[in-house]
């Protein structure tokens, strides 16, 4: 089917079907066609940047060059190391990962879904994840400060679960991106209702579970990084491949199926690898709101509408915006820590406006 749909798409390209979104893809961008390898070596280098300075931010503040020498095990100061290896860089990396697989899902939902709006709680991963993360802290208290690994698991079952839950309501002989969106905002809806009451019932947890349903990173070392990179390695991967599939469906779905795909089985899969993606992250650093949001929408501004190009800067943009909100977090109030999810929240509530303004007729 693969190889047919190849063909296809390439025949319908050189006889002009598709040629006016060619040609939407590659105008007016400024990291489009030839000039997109620059754009992703600048987002690798700002990211690179972005990473040396988050390791060196913290109560005890380290240059550049001391974070560097410590990395490569050659620091003057001792505690340099411990502080570099034990305490930040795990936290660094959980940053990078999990804004790159929230920048990818968000790219994912709103490329299927033909709605710069959607974002990774439009398919109930997000409430499904903290639900079933809730309900475990809420058995027993103390469960929050334990860096093992079932917690994160039941998060991550919670949040496919419910992923799955808005496909088979949604689905009826075929899976239509507006209903996929308002099946999932009211599946969101009644999990985070129960999110709530959970919450009344266990009030001695309210404090801890709070920070956790923001989302932080504060606490995160390399237990919760192992728990981690192998599902990072496997759904980032799988989101990236889906690109193609994402391009046809941008066309509609009448015109993907006759390009020959079967449309609600590509949807069902590409929503999956996004839940997949959200609900992992959000087991791991907790309910993080609109980087799925703002992440891909940049992306596009910069690259076009092609995934094949959005998906990897989505990728980078996430990775860079969750790193830089977490060191704003951190200088904000020092020597207290905000909740990198408060800072995302303040930035994504304006731009989510914005957005709306620029839709509305």
């Amino acid at each position: 089917m693969s190889t047919t749909l190849n063909v296809r798409l390439r025949t319908r390209l050189r006889s002009g079907h598709l040629g006016h979104l060619s040609m939407r893809l590659r105008t007016g961008l400024p990291f489009a066609g030839r000039r997109y390898p620059l754009g992703l070596l600048l987002g690798g280098l700002v990211l690179a940047v972005l990473c040396v300075l988050h390791v060196a931010t913290g109560s005890v503040d380290l240059t550049p060059g001391q974070v560097i020498a410590a990395l490569a095990g050659h620091s003057e100061q001792p505690f340099h190391e411990v502080i570099v290896w034990d305490l930040r860089l795990p936290r660094t990396l959980i940053a990078l990962v999990t804004g790159a697989m929230f920048g990818l899902a968000g790219a994912i939902l709103q490329a299927i879904m033909r709605n710069p709006l959607a974002e990774p709680e439009m398919t109930g991963a997000t409430s499904g994840a903290v639900l079933a993360a809730v309900l475990w802290l809420g058995q027993g208290s103390g469960r929050l400060a334990e860096p093992g690994t079932v917690l994160p698991l039941i998060a991550l079952a919670g949040g496919v679960a419910a992923s799955g839950l808005v496909y088979l309501l949604s689905f009826q002989r075929s899976s239509l991106p507006g209903r996929l969106i308002l099946t999932g905002l009211l599946v969101s809806a009644v999990l985070r209702s129960g999110t709530s009451i959970v919450l009344l019932l266990h009030q001695e947890a309210l404090g801890s579970i709070l920070i956790w349903l923001i989302g932080s990173l504060n606490g995160r070392v390399w237990v919760h990084w192992d728990v981690l990179w192998p599902w990072a390695l496997v759904a980032l991967p799988l989101g990236l491949a889906s690109a193609r599939w994402a391009n046809i469906l941008q066309l509609g779905d009448a015109s993907a199926t006759g390009l020959g795909l079967r449309v609600p089985y590509a949807r069902a899969a590409l929503l999956f690898v996004a839940a997949l993606l959200a609900a992992s992250a959000v087991a791991i650093v907790g309910g993080i709101a609109f980087l799925g949001l703002i992440a891909p929408h940049i992306a596009r501004r910069l690259v076009g509408a092609d995934a094949r190009r959005v998906f990897p800067m989505s990728v980078i943009l996430g990775a860079a915006l969750l790193l830089a909100a977490d060191i704003a977090a951190q200088l904000l109030l020092r020597p207290t820590t905000l909740p990198v999810g408060a800072v995302l929240a303040a930035l994504g509530a304006p731009f989510f406006l914005y957005l709306l303004r620029r839709r509305t007729p």
